[in-house]
């Protein structure tokens, strides 16, 4: 009977390579199949392991192909266990970003539903998905693969007046930014706006929407805290720039926020919902996902967009308001958002897109790159590469963790420095110093590959939540 016993080494030499794997083989076909001969057992696992599929309703072998297949059903959801088979992935600007960043993206690679990702020089570790990282997946979307902060966007307006007005009328805009803001997690805006966006049927057809409506129309218009910001400054253009103004400098209103407590509670509500149902090795349960066919994950999908949307709406009405407080009108604007997932087809198969903290950069797609509250960032259009997954970089990144900045520099010092460079800033705090972000030139050098540079944008008055 012995030397019908199947051991570790029979089952290397048939290609089982999962340690838990051979483990079941050996535990279940000794037990269950113990009359057959050596070679018979062998023949049983090499099928299961060839077509694991049509074993997993099978009384005894399903334990075995389920782990090979990587899950196993349970009453309270389905366990899913990596492959040891490793995904390559783009990273571009690899000597500005760490060591823990890289396997945390290692770690999403892993996944049985992910197929292509790519990393943008600004990544840094965030959950689940690297804040920096570029995620494809097929028919699965992971809400922290978006994050909390749904939609969240950068939006430009460029108004064709002297580049001088900005100090000429310092006063007048430090004014229109401390009246015409409001910042903060939980602030409420003083003037109830109606929008079209708070019409949608969203809003009336999914649960949790339902509850969420209130807050947004109380919320709209209004910007996060931490590094979201509204900043009148200087813009330069490159000669034959795509808006086919004249080179030159110009006035621009930069602002930086996303869906507010609407696209939180969406993202919280839905992660809950995914790491009940997507049970997931220790230290990667945050990467949980929601099967985009299933009836929660086609509600998160429609949840999503309208975070997006709304957070969209916020900016046009802050853009409106400042505009129209000052008297001047855009003649052109620019947004994009990051924070998000979309249908896009790689090598002719339509995958979820995850970009958290990464700009969309399709061929001469537009969109915005900034630095931090007091250096230059830059207007770009893509150039659309596909080992980038057709993205870039949304901004240059944190050097520091915000704990680490603050304990790292005082507000006298921060004064000092904005002095120094003509930045006014209007609230903010140490934790979004420019010292605690990287370079964003060096950022900007490792990717000239995904960009191309259309202009720049100088902050003078910046207004930030207080800290």
């Amino acid at each position: 009977m012995s030397k019908s016993k199947i051991k570790g080494k029979d089952l290397k030499k048939i290609n089982y390579k999962s340690d838990r794997a051979k483990s079941l083989a050996i535990n279940i076909i000794n037990s269950d199949y113990k009359h057959l001969s050596k070679q018979n057992k062998l023949e049983i696992l090499e099928a299961v392991l060839l077509n694991p599929k049509d074993y997993l309703e099978h009384p005894s072998l399903s334990k075995i192909a389920e782990e090979l297949i990587g899950k196993v059903k349970t009453d309270r959801g389905t366990i899913y266990h990596f492959d040891c088979e490793e995904k390559p992935f783009a990273i571009y600007g690899k000597k500005h970003i760490t060591q823990d960043t890289i396997r945390q993206m290692e770690t999403a690679m892993q996944l049985p539903v992910s197929q292509y990702g790519a990393l943008m020089p600004d990544a840094h570790v965030g959950y689940g998905l690297p804040i920096g990282g570029v995620l494809a997946t097929k028919n699965a979307v992971l809400p922290y693969g978006v994050g909390l902060d749904i939609g969240c966007r950068m939006s430009l307006s460029i108004y064709d007046v002297p580049s001088e007005y900005i100090k000429r009328n310092s006063y007048q805009i430090k004014t229109a930014l401390k009246e015409q803001t409001y910042f903060g997690i939980g602030k409420i805006e003083k003037h109830n706006l109606d929008h079209e966006v708070l019409e949608r049927n969203e809003f009336n057809e999914i649960d949790i929407l339902k509850q969420l409506k209130c807050k947004a129309q109380n919320q709209l218009g209004s910007s996060g805290s931490g590094n979201h910001f509204v900043e009148f400054g200087i813009i330069e253009l490159t000669n034959n720039n795509v808006f086919k103004l004249k080179e030159g400098q110009y006035v621009g209103l930069l602002s930086h926020s996303g869906s507010r407590g609407l696209g939180a509670a969406i993202a919280g509500h839905y992660t809950k919902l995914a790491m009940q149902e997507c049970m997931l090795p220790a230290g990667a349960k945050h990467l949980a996902w929601i099967d985009l066919h299933s009836e929660a994950g086609q509600e998160y999908w429609a949840a999503m967009n309208l975070a997006g949307d709304y957070a969209k709406a916020c900016h046009d009405v802050i853009h409106y308001r400042l505009s129209k407080a000052l008297g001047i009108k855009p003649v052109v604007n620019i947004e994009n958002h990051h924070n998000f997932a979309w249908k896009e087809c790689i090598n002719d198969e339509e995958l979820i897109v995850h970009r958290k903290g990464a700009t969309p950069a399709a061929e001469g797609q537009m969109g915005i790159i900034p630095a931090d509250m007091m250096n230059p960032g830059y207007i770009v259009s893509g150039t659309g590469n596909d080992m980038a997954l057709n993205s870039a970089s949304h901004g240059a990144g944190r050097r520091l963790s915000r704990k680490r900045a603050k304990d790292s520099f005082t507000g006298s010092e921060l004064k000092k420095l904005l002095k120094q460079n003509k930045i006014t800033l209007i609230g903010g705090g140490t934790e979004e110093a420019p010292m605690a972000y990287k370079n964003l030139e060096e950022v900007m050098a490792s990717q000239n590959e995904l960009i191309n540079i259309e202009g720049k944008f100088y902050p003078q008055i910046v207004r930030m939540d207080k800290q």
